[in-house]
């Protein structure tokens, strides 16, 4: 059995959802395969970044306070159906497929599975028993695809098992290079059947940006930290930063400042159909959280000569 998503963060169930953003945080930080090299941080780092997807969104975060593990295999409008007590289970569970429609999300790499009833869903559409005359097309059907933020940034062919009522599948889902979040892609003629001669659905996988511990991603424009020590932030130079690419360097300018962001235009999501977006690195000066005794001396040779004082310079233009 998984463990419980708020166990997985570390945060109370009432927990808000700043709390939960700073301990995500923090626990990607520390888990990310970057920067942990124990085999078991890449599952761990899976397992945090499943618990903030479901827990940051209130109304996947409800289904889980409902449902707990089956939470996936539960319709997106079940506190409709919960409330109008369809098929006489009045407050109870829905069964999955239960409500007109389809969505959710569910890969066998993230642990999660979709069941479809497709005679709930026509039963839901059309009524039991109804005689149906002419040719009726497939439902359209969704799918979450989470992704990661250089997985949507290169694109590329992957495997997605989707497991249904009549075992599983798998689909091959061709990625477009900058695919950005709530991004559908279709795979036409693979949704629900058609009946009496009806042509099939069409299956649609919704792109969901996982939560990254380096990355923020807006539209196409990509937010970095850039931190810098504080002779490198006084001197200016080129430091390299992180993209989803890999890594390039930027242009730091002398005086600079922690909060001062720096456009690198064109290095953001990728845009096959237009311009791409820019990645702006955001400064934040560091200091040494031990300095030797040597750096010692010369911070404090620096503020014996130095005549800066910042708290005076913040003042300035203060009414």
């Amino acid at each position: 059995m998984a463990r419980d998503f708020y166990e997985v963060l570390g945060v109370p169930r009432d927990a808000g959802s700043e709390e939960i953003q700073q301990a995500f945080r923090r626990l990607a930080r520390a888990h990310h395969p970057d920067v942990n090299r124990d085999p078991a941080a890449e599952e761990r780092f899976k397992e945090i970044n499943e618990a903030y997807r479901v827990l940051s969104d209130p109304e996947q975060r409800r289904k889980y306070d409902r449902f707990g593990d089956d939470y996936r295999a539960v319709p997106d409008d079940w506190e409709q159906t919960v409330g109008a007590g369809v098929g006489g289970r009045a407050g109870g569970r829905s069964r999955p497929g239960s409500a007109s429609g389809f969505r959710s999300a569910g890969f066998d790499d993230l642990g999660g599975d979709i069941d479809i009833d497709l005679e709930d869903l026509l039963g839901g559409m059309f009524g039991r028993g109804r005689a149906r005359s002419g040719p009726i097309a497939g439902a359209d059907q969704e799918a979450e695809l989470p992704l990661t933020v250089e997985e949507a940034y290169r694109g590329g062919s992957r495997p997605v098992t989707l497991t249904g009522t009549a075992g599983p599948r798998t689909y091959t889902v061709r990625i477009p290079p900058g695919v950005t979040d709530g991004q559908r892609i279709r795979l036409a003629g693979e949704g629900g059947r058609g009946t009496g001669g009806g042509e099939p659905g069409h299956l649609y996988f919704v792109v969901r940006l996982l939560p990254h511990p380096r990355f923020q991603v807006e539209g196409r424009d990509i937010d970095v930290d850039l931190p810098l020590a504080a002779w490198e932030a006084a001197l200016g130079g080129s430091v390299p930063v992180p993209t989803p690419a890999g890594g390039t360097k930027v242009e730091v300018p002398p005086g600079s400042s922690t909060g001062r962001r720096l456009r690198l235009r064109g290095q953001g999501m990728p845009n096959p159909r237009g311009t791409p977006g820019d990645l702006y690195a955001e400064i934040e000066v560091m200091v040494p959280p031990r300095p030797t005794d040597a750096e010692r001396d010369l911070f404090t040779r620096l503020a014996e000569v130095s005549d800066f004082d910042p708290r005076r310079d913040a003042r300035r233009g203060e009414p």
